[in-house]
C-alpha cells in the first residue's frame, strides 16, 4: 500500500516545524496556515463540501452530476456511510493523487453503539450510570471503526430529552444535564483515546447543536422553543462538558431555536461556541439541513440558504450542495467574506492533520488489524458487561427472580424471543444479526442440556394475529417458568420514529394477559428504546426486567441476570410517565404557584390520574435490599469557599452481594428565579457484602449550587438548601444547611 504520497512542499513544511521548539498545536497551525495560504477559493470550499456515497445513504442524496470527478478535483473534503476498507482506500486514493493539493478526506460514519461488536444503546448503557464502562465501550467502537477506514463518527448525541414520544431518546442519556454531561465526556474520551493520531482513535462529533431533544409534541425534526436560561440550565451544559473533554466536531441540529434554524443560527454557533466556549474544532451540519432552512422560512432560495449558514458559523455542508454551488459567487459578491471561508478551512485541515492523515492518507485502512479485533474477544466480553450492566429491574415480586438453575422447564413466548435483528437496536451502523446471541440462545448457554427450553412466538410486535395464542397458553400451563420477550421492534425507536401512544404495540399485553391467567410464575423481558406505558404491566406481573435493546450479546447478558451470575444495578436515566397524557415528564420540574398537595382541590394536577410517573429517574432495584441511614451533615452552614461533606451510611441487608448507585440532589429554596424540586449533583456506585456497611461521602462545592440568576449571570446565591439522597430521585433522606 503506497504511504506519504504528499507533495513534497507540504513534506517540507512538516519537517520545518520542529517538535522540540513548539508544542504540537502550534505547529499543526503553522501546517494548516501552509496549505491554506497554497488553496484557490474552489479549493477552500471543497473541503466544507460533503458527499455521502450514494450506494449507503442514511438520508436523501443530493443531485450531482459526477461524485468520483469532484473528488479527484478537491471538490469533496469529506465522505460519510462509505465503509469497508476497500471502498475508503479508493476513494482516498482518488483525493489524495489526483487533486492538486493532494489534501486527504475525512471518513464519516454513525458509530453510535458500536461498529461491527455492537453494544446495547446509549439509553441502556447510560442507565448503568458507569462511566468507566462508557468510556470502554467507546474505546471498542473506535478501535474497530478506525481499522476499517472510518475516523470520524457522528457520535455522541448528548440531547437532553423529557418526551418519550421522541424516537431519539434512544440515542442520548435522559432528562439530567448533571449525568448526561458526565456521559458525554466519556463518550467523547473513548472514541478520541488520549491522540487523534493514534491509529485506533476517532474524531467524535457532539449531535445535535442544540436543544434537539426537545421538540415541541415529541415530534422529531419539529420547532423547539425555550428561554435561554433554560437552554443555559438544561440543554446546553452535556454540549459544554464534551467541547472540554476535546471533541474535535459539533453537528448543528436540525431544529430552530426560537426562531432561528440552528444550522444558520450565529449565536449559537460562533458567539457561543466558537467564542464564549473557545471550541476549535469545526461544525459541520445535520444531513441536507442547510438546503432545510428555506423550508424553515428564513431563506429565500438555496444561495441565501448558504450565505446564512456560512456566515453563521457552519464550516462544513453535509450533503445539501448549497455550498458546492454558490459560496464562490457569494464570496465574489461581497454577500461571504473570504475570511469566513479561511476560518471553516483552517478548522477542517486542522483535524485532517490531528488525524495525522497528511503523513498517512491511508492509516485507517488495515486489513490486517481489521481481521484481528472485529469481533474479538476482548471486545464481545465488554459488550455483554455493559448489557447486563445496562438493564434494569423493574419490579420482583417474592424475590421471584433470580432464577434457579435447577428448574426443569421453561419457555419463552414473544416475538423477541430469538429475533436477531431487534436485538441490535436502532444505528446499529455495520452490526452483523448473524453475531447476535438472541435471547433462546443465551439461556442455551447458561444452562446447556439441564434445563428445557421452548420457544414460541405467540404473536408478531404489531397487528392483531392471535393465531398462535391457543399453543403459547398450552405451552405456558406446561412450564415452570415463563418468559415474556415483549415490546417495541428496533426500528419503532430512533431517528422520524416518534410515537403518539407509549403502549406495547400491537396484540402482545392481551397475549401476557392470558399468560398470566395460568398462573405460573412469569417474568417480562423489556425490549425497547424509550420508556413504554406499562401500568398494566406492573399491576400484574411479578418481575419485570427493562433490557432496552442489548446488542450483539444479548441472550448471554440477560441469560447472567436471570440466574443470578449477575445481580442487576442499572438505574433508569429517564422517566417512566403513568400515561402518555403526562408527557414531558422529568423529575427536575419547577413548583407552579399552586403546587399538588394531596387533598388541596386547586393544586396543579390532573382530574383523571396521578401527578406521579410511573417508573421515576434514577429507579432500579437489586437482587438484594440497601438501607440509607439519615444524612450526616459536617457543617449546616458554609460560605462561597467551603465545601460542604455529606455522608450516609448504606447497609446491604439482603441475601447477595450487590452495587448501589447512591444519588445526591440539592434543592434552592429561595432564589432570585425559581428552582427545580430536584437536581442531581453527585453519585457514587458501591459493591456491598450481605450483611456489609459502608459510609458514602459526597463534596457540594459552591459551583454546585450555581444557576443562571435574574441577570443571566451563572452565581451561586447564598440561602437555605435542602440537601437529599437515596436510592432514586423519590425515595431519599433529607437534610438542610445555609449558604452564607
Amino acid at each position: 500500500m503506497k504511504k506519504n504520497i504528499i507533495p513534497a512542499v507540504l513534506l517540507t513544511i512538516m519537517i520545518a516545524c520542529n517538535p522540540k521548539h513548539a508544542d504540537k498545536d502550534a505547529m499543526i497551525d503553522k501546517k494548516v496556515d501552509s496549505v491554506l495560504s497554497k488553496m484557490t477559493l474552489e479549493e477552500k470550499i471543497g473541503q466544507m463540501n460533503q458527499y455521502s456515497v450514494q450506494w449507503n445513504p442514511t438520508g436523501p442524496v443530493s443531485i450531482r452530476k459526477n461524485d468520483l470527478d469532484d473528488i479527484k478535483h478537491g471538490k469533496v473534503g469529506s465522505m460519510l456511510n462509505c465503509t469497508g476498507i476497500e471502498y475508503a482506500t479508493r476513494y482516498q486514493k482518488m483525493a489524495v493523487d489526483s487533486s492538486r493539493l493532494h489534501i486527504p478526506m475525512i471518513f464519516g460514519y454513525d458509530v453510535i453503539h458500536g461498529y461491527k461488536t455492537t453494544f446495547p444503546i446509549p439509553l441502556a448503557t447510560a442507565c448503568s450510570w458507569d462511566m468507566e464502562l462508557i468510556e470502554k465501550g467507546e474505546r471498542v467502537s473506535a478501535t474497530e471503526a478506525a481499522a476499517d477506514g472510518v475516523n470520524w463518527t457522528f457520535a455522541p448525541m448528548v440531547d437532553i430529552a423529557h418526551d418519550a414520544r421522541w424516537g431519539r431518546v434512544i440515542e442520548g442519556a435522559g432528562e439530567d444535564p448533571f449525568l448526561g454531561s458526565q456521559i458525554a465526556a466519556a463518550r467523547v474520551r473513548g472514541f478520541q483515546g488520549k491522540d487523534l493520531a493514534d491509529t485506533n482513535s476517532i474524531v467524535a462529533c457532539i449531535k445535535h447543536f442544540a436543544a434537539y431533544g426537545a421538540p415541541e409534541g415529541g415530534r422529531d425534526y419539529n420547532t423547539v422553543d425555550m428561554s435561554e436560561r433554560m437552554l443555559r440550565e438544561i440543554y446546553l451544559p452535556p454540549y459544554k462538558a464534551a467541547v472540554d473533554a476535546g471533541a474535535g466536531t459539533v453537528m448543528s441540529s436540525f431544529n430552530e431555536i426560537s426562531g432561528i434554524p440552528t444550522t444558520s443560527d450565529k449565536w449559537l454557533l460562533t458567539d457561543l461556541l466558537k467564542k464564549e466556549w473557545g471550541f476549535k474544532g469545526f461544525v459541520v451540519s445535520d444531513w441536507g439541513s442547510v438546503g432545510e432552512i428555506i423550508n424553515h422560512g428564513v431563506a429565500e432560495n438555496r444561495e441565501e440558504a448558504a450565505m446564512l449558514s456560512a456566515n453563521a458559523g457552519l464550516d462544513m455542508e453535509m450533503e445539501s450542495g448549497t455550498y458546492r454551488d454558490y459560496l464562490a459567487i457569494l464570496v465574489k459578491s461581497g454577500k461571504v467574506s473570504e475570511h469566513v471561508i479561511d476560518d471553516a478551512v483552517r478548522r477542517i485541515l486542522r483535524i485532517k492533520f490531528k488525524l495525522g492523515l497528511f503523513d498517512n492518507p491511508y492509516r485507517f485502512m488495515n486489513p490486517e488489524r481489521k481481521k484481528k479485533i472485529i469481533f474479538c474477544k476482548e471486545h464481545l466480553e465488554v459488550a455483554r458487561d455493559a448489557a447486563r450492566k445496562s438493564i434494569v429491574l423493574l419490579k420482583n415480586d417474592k424475590s421471584l427472580l433470580p432464577l434457579s438453575k435447577k428448574i426443569k422447564s421453561i419457555v419463552v413466548i414473544g416475538p423477541l424471543g430469538e429475533s436477531a435483528r431487534d436485538m441490535l437496536g436502532n444505528w446499529e451502523a455495520s452490526g452483523d444479526p448473524s453475531r447476535v446471541i438472541t435471547l433462546v440462545a443465551g439461556l442455551q448457554n447458561n444452562l446447556g442440556n439441564k434445563v428445557k427450553i421452548k420457544y414460541i412466538k405467540g404473536c408478531d410486535v404489531k397487528g392483531n394475529n392471535k393465531a398462535e395464542f391457543p399453543q403459547a397458553i398450552a405451552a405456558a400451563r406446561k412450564a415452570d417458568v415463563v418468559l415474556l420477550a415483549m415490546g417495541e421492534k428496533a426500528s419503532m425507536s430512533g431517528e422520524n420514529q416518534s410515537r403518539a401512544f407509549l403502549n406495547i404495540p400491537g396484540v402482545q399485553e392481551d397475549l401476557m394477559k392470558k399468560i398470566v391467567e395460568t398462573g405460573k410464575p412469569v417474568v417480562l423481558l423489556l425490549f425497547n428504546g424509550r420508556p413504554l406505558t406499562i401500568n398494566w404491566e406492573k399491576e400484574n406481573i411479578p418481575a419485570i426486567l427493562e433490557c432496552w435493546f442489548p446488542g450483539i450479546e444479548a441472550g448471554n447478558a440477560i441469560a447472567d441476570v436471570l440466574f443470578g451470575d449477575y445481580n442487576p444495578s442499572a438505574k433508569l436515566v429517564i422517566t417512566f410517565p403513568y400515561t402518555v397524557g403526562q408527557v414531558p415528564i422529568y423529575y427536575n420540574h419547577k413548583n407552579s404557584g399552586k403546587p399538588y398537595i394531596k387533598g388541596f382541590q386547586w393544586g396543579s394536577r390532573y382530574n383523571d390520574v396521578t401527578n406521579e410517573p410511573l417508573y421515576c429517574f434514577g429507579y432500579g432495584l437489586s437482587y438484594t435490599h440497601f438501607d440509607y441511614s439519615g444524612i450526616t451533615l459536617r457543617d449546616t452552614v458554609i460560605s462561597m469557599k467551603d465545601t460542604l461533606q455529606v455522608s450516609v451510611e448504606i447497609k446491604n441487608t439482603g441475601h447477595y452481594e450487590g452495587e448501589e448507585i447512591a444519588q445526591l440532589y440539592i434543592r434552592d429554596l429561595v432564589a432570585s428565579v425559581t428552582r427545580p424540586v430536584k437536581e442531581l449533583k453527585g453519585f457514587q456506585k458501591i459493591m456491598l457484602k450481605p450483611g456489609e456497611s459502608k459510609h458514602v461521602k459526597f463534596a457540594v462545592t459552591e459551583n454546585d449550587l450555581r444557576f443562571w440568576n435574574k441577570d443571566m449571570k451563572f452565581v451561586a446565591e447564598p440561602g437555605k438548601f435542602q440537601v437529599f439522597v437515596g436510592t432514586n430521585s423519590q425515595n431519599v433522606k433529607e437534610s438542610e444547611f445555609w449558604l452564607k
